[in-house]
């Protein structure tokens, strides 16, 4: 579990489905909804790049 007391920087080649502030970023960042970046990170894995690759397509 994460310390919300002291966030570090996330890491932004890895996307974390787990936090909620990360999907925020995620879905606003990409443009596609919380089911699309779902759906691109179990196919796909959780490499921001292999994500916005996937969803390229």
């Amino acid at each position: 579990m994460d310390n919300l007391t002291k966030r570090e920087q996330p890491d932004r080649s890895k996307i974390n489905m787990h936090e909620a502030y990360e999907v925020k970023h995620w879905t606003h960042a990409l443009g596609v909804s919380r089911e699309q970046l779902q759906k691109a990170v179990d196919k796909v894995g959780n490499s921001a790049a292999a994500v916005r690759k996937e969803l390229s397509k």
